[in-house]
């Protein structure tokens, strides 16, 4: 993805269900966390810190949304992590899931040929 583009309206597993990208976002803003696994320092020292500013987002018409290349079910014991950490109530925003690593590729996170050598391990 580049800067002016639009986001591909893709329908994604969350661990708030299957949802629709352009749907969720609506017509407000979107903020779109990146992670290359589930449970890395940096990764659930960062989510717990947008869900500490969630209400300051809130506010603005910001909808936070994160992906991650783990499964949902890792994802909803990464939440409890990143809640453990932040000494936090809730995640409350949706965490995707892309096992494939499909999304990352197609958004330009994540190179063809990385993600084939990835998979051959």
């Amino acid at each position: 993805m580049k800067l002016g583009e639009v986001f591909p309206n893709v329908t994604v597993k969350t661990t708030q269900g299957e949802l629709s990208i352009h749907d969720y976002f609506g017509e407000g803003w979107g903020i779109f966390f990146t992670h290359p696994a589930d449970y890395t320092p940096v990764c659930t020292t960062e989510l717990s810190m947008v869900q500490k500013m969630a209400p300051e987002f809130a506010k603005r018409n910001v909808k936070m949304i994160a992906l991650s290349c783990n499964s949902v079910v890792d994802h909803e014991g990464w939440a409890e992590d990143i809640k453990a950490f932040g000494k936090l109530q809730e995640v409350s925003y949706p965490i995707i899931e892309d096992t494939s690593r499909d999304l990352a590729v197609q958004f330009g996170m994540l190179d063809l040929t990385r993600r084939m050598l990835l998979d051959s391990r």
